[in-house]
């Protein structure tokens, strides 16, 4: 257990940023499955529209730290390969 003042804090700040970023991973891997859906079915409106959402929401995670911005333009350049080249 934390024994300063400060080191407490921490780890509230710790705590509170974990949940948030537990559920932007769980949201993206969401968003990855579905494009993923997508895609196997040959749907290429729901693929665009699944690419979209997860393009979105990975720039939102980089953008809030919880991505690299180099995993995440990877992520993005992935799914542009398969999903935008049709």
């Amino acid at each position: 257990m934390a024994n300063t003042k400060s080191a407490i804090k921490a780890a509230r700040k710790s705590a509170r940023l974990t949940t948030r970023n537990k559920a932007t991973k769980t949201r993206l891997k969401t968003l990855h499955k579905k494009l993923l859906a997508a895609e196997k079915a040959g749907e290429l409106e729901a693929t665009k529209a699944a690419a979209s959402a997860y393009v979105s929401a990975m720039d939102k995670a980089t953008k809030s730290g919880v991505v690299h911005k180099n995993a995440a333009a990877r992520a993005k350049s992935h799914t542009a390969k398969f999903s935008f080249a049709k």
